[in-house]
């Protein structure tokens, strides 16, 4: 196992109604590849498989990822995804679509 999550999401990317792509979004627990530190976010590449049963997810990439515990089902606009790569949950990215607070400087 490469990276291990917890506080994990699955992201479904729209365009308008559109499916682009499915991400997994979560904090590291433990990173064997050396990529990550623990506490950090990983948001990553399409999700190619997700094994429900042994909680392991594929990526197009080629990364591997366990997933602890359950997580969230959850949806942004691709308007939006730049925000989810530097680290928003998908919940901060619709408290920032609320107050109208879309692009930070």
């Amino acid at each position: 196992m490469n990276t291990v999550l917890k506080d994990w999401q699955i992201v479904s990317i729209f365009d308008n109604e559109e499916l682009v792509g499915v991400v997994l979004w979560g904090i590291v627990v433990d990173d064997r590849s050396c990529r990550y530190k623990k506490d950090d976010y990983v948001c990553t590449s399409k999700i190619q498989s997700l094994n429900e049963e042994n909680q392991i997810v594929f990526t197009s990439s080629g990364s591997v990822y366990q997933i602890l515990g359950d997580g969230i089902k959850a949806e942004i606009q691709f308007d939006d995804f730049e925000l989810l790569r530097t680290g928003f949950t998908p919940q901060q990215i619709q408290a920032l679509i609320s107050t109208n607070i879309r692009y930070l400087h």
